[in-house]
């Protein structure tokens, strides 16, 4: 019986991977080892924008970067998970307090996952009365979940005032989220709670910090240019040097 359980999840999740196309609303790709990388979209200013987030596949179960941006998802990603991987997720962390990252927080606790957020951003949510994470770390925290180790940073201000980055040394895997632009972006899109000058701090630090990365994932759009984070800093500092050329 144990089996043909098996059997019939392989045969789902092969049947899901070749099904997904560009209108799928969640799309998974496999990104090196254990690691994937999904996508959902959501509608901003009239335009459908894809979302990307990670998950890690451990021994101990499947850790979540960020929640889906599309709260229909919420349950289809953990059914694909499932199906692909035979595991339940066990952890998810929110890289700041936009609901492109942290709105699955109450749906997921209620599955019985711990959530997580620092500090700053717990501050936030309370602040906006929404769901807020389970458990509060520090700012700068390493994590072993099952075979893998990975690092919570907080590099500084940027995009949010409270977004982290996730790296995996072993692999050279940064994970960015919204802090880093796509390679293909022509701006910095939504600036409503940035600080770009020290967001122009921010990723020097990141830059110093953690070298020669394989893979950087940014929080939207093409994920695939190892680029993303030197455009982010050329976005910021072409934003920098036209405001003050307006002052002038």
């Amino acid at each position: 019986m144990r089996k043909l359980a098996l059997i019939i999840l392989v045969l789902f999740a092969v049947l899901n991977s070749f099904g997904q196309s560009k209108s799928s609303p969640l799309q998974i790709s496999h990104l090196t080892g254990d690691f994937y990388v999904y996508r959902t979209f959501n509608d901003y200013q009239g335009n459908k924008i894809s979302a990307n987030a990670l998950y890690l596949v451990t021994e101990n179960g499947v850790v979540l970067f960020d929640a889906p941006w599309d709260k229909t998802q919420f349950l289809p990603l953990l059914d694909s998970i499932k199906a692909r991987h035979n595991k339940e997720v066990v952890m998810l962390f929110a890289t700041h307090s936009h609901d492109d990252r942290a709105g699955g927080f109450d749906f997921y606790k209620k599955k019985g996952i711990k959530t997580y957020s620092i500090k700053l951003t717990d501050v936030i949510l309370e602040k906006k009365k929404e769901p807020r994470a389970e458990f509060i770390i520090s700012n700068d925290t390493t994590f072993t979940v099952g075979q893998h180790k990975f690092e919570v940073y907080y590099p500084g201000k940027g995009h949010a005032p409270d977004n982290i980055l996730v790296w995996f040394d072993k692999e050279k895997v940064l994970y960015g989220a919204c802090f880093i632009k796509s390679a293909d972006a022509e701006n910095l899109g939504y600036l409503g709670d940035a600080d770009v000058k020290e967001w122009q701090k921010s990723i020097k630090k990141v830059q110093m910090k953690f070298r020669k990365p394989k893979y950087i994932i940014p929080g939207h759009d093409d994920w695939e240019n190892i680029e993303s984070l030197n455009h982010t800093l050329k976005l910021v500092d072409e934003y920098l040097a036209q405001k003050s050329t307006e002052k002038k």
